[in-house]
């Protein structure tokens, strides 16, 4: 009988699972359950977008497109980033269209990370970038952020951090899990630290239209010095509500990009030609949309951190994409097992802080992606679970 586990990769044999998605197919096996465990938008595709897509299968535009995407889709990209952020990418050689943000992420990893290279990763933060730093025989570094401090990056933190094996700062704000933002002051702080160094980063802006309040999104390129070491990650999953589309897009330095892009050509060839067709269409029309689904998330945001606190759980408040990170400290459970109770006894499904790097212990990620009534019912099951404790 053929032994698999010797034959696969030790790569492949150090990655574990996301811990996302046991708990999300777990759900999904529940009838009754109430998700709300995955980051994706309750909307549905904006309609003149979804028309767009339409248009172009009608249109027999079923083609390869380059390598690096339909032209016009890179020209309104780079058109977007100059109105956003006052900064200027050559649509020819420095945008590169990829099969969503995640793509992008590990594109770029693999193009910079040598085998014991470090990268270092901010945590709690989204899933992909230890498995995908692993992947690429590199070493992930974990940055944790506290509570305490609203989940930033410290940048004494991270100067202690880097060593002349460092290769890669992933900056992953807005960030995913716990809703946190960097502001421009706090951004630069961190830039000073990287002026005289030879690190990278990765800077996943997947979020950067879902800020709330009075700060607005910085792109970490727009700092000084740092657009020729930055690699801007973006997409329309999450601002136009298209996670199905599969589209994303890596912005960098020409030197670089060509490098990121024949891993694309190679492991990809292009991304969908009719998704590609209808992003174009959101970056031409999609500003009202997105502001629209915004105020909804805001609108939410605040009634769930205002239900959490209510039930005595301690939660900072969030100022970006659609996250609450409370801390569950005070039950006594650890977050697996709050998560496991929570769904067996009460059919809600939230993730474990532990997902996203051992400094998540002790929290729970709830989306509010989901409509007012699906929070509202599970903000009384949450409750009830709470009080049988």
């Amino acid at each position: 009988m053929v032994n698999y586990e010797n034959l696969l990769s030790a790569r492949v044999r150090q990655v574990k699972p996301s811990g996302i998605r046991r708990f999300f197919d777990v759900a999904a096996s529940m009838p009754d359950a109430i998700s709300l465990g995955v980051g994706e938008p309750d909307f549905e595709t904006p309609w003149q977008i979804r028309r767009a897509g339409i248009q172009s299968l009608e249109k027999g535009r079923t083609f390869y497109t380059s390598n690096w995407g339909l032209a016009e889709l890179r020209s309104q990209i780079a058109a977007l980033t100059r109105r956003k952020y006052q900064l200027c990418y050559d649509a020819d050689n420095e945008i590169l269209i990829t099969v969503g943000g995640s793509e992008a992420i590990d594109n770029a990893i693999r193009a910079l990370v040598d085998p014991g290279d470090e990268v270092l990763i901010p945590e709690p933060s989204f899933v992909c970038y230890t498995p995908l730093t692993q992947l690429a025989g590199g070493v992930p570094v974990a940055l944790p952020t506290l509570a305490e401090d609203e989940f930033k990056l410290d940048p004494e933190r991270l100067r202690a951090a880097i060593t002349p094996r460092t290769k890669l700062l992933i900056l992953p704000y807005p960030n995913n899990p716990t809703g946190a933002i960097m502001t421009r002051g706090e951004l630069e702080e961190i830039a000073a630290v990287l002026r005289d160094t030879n690190v990278l980063v990765l800077s996943d802006e997947i979020y950067c239209s879902l800020v709330y309040g009075d700060e607005s999104h910085v792109c970490f390129a727009e700092l000084d010095g740092m657009k020729e070491r930055t690699i801007v990650v973006d997409g329309f999953s999450k601002s136009y509500a298209m996670t199905g589309w599969r589209l994303g897009w890596a912005m960098g330095p020409k030197e670089l990009m060509r490098h990121i892009c024949k891993i694309h050509q190679y492991g990809i060839m292009s991304a969908p030609t009719t998704a590609q067709f209808a992003g174009i269409e959101a970056i031409r029309t999609g500003e009202d949309d997105i502001e629209r689904m915004r105020a909804q998330y805001d609108m939410r945001r605040r009634f769930l951190l205002g239900e959490l606190r209510g039930m005595g759980l301690t939660c900072f408040e969030p100022r970006g994409a659609f996250y609450m990170f409370p801390s569950i400290a005070s039950t006594g459970l650890s977050s697996e097992t709050f998560c496991e109770r929570l769904l067996q006894e009460q059919r809600v499904a939230v993730v474990p802080g532990n997902a996203f790097g051992q400094s998540g212990e002790g929290h729970v990620r709830i989306s509010y992606s989901y409509s007012m009534n699906h929070l509202r019912e599970a903000c009384l099951r949450i409750r009830d679970f709470l009080q049988t404790l």
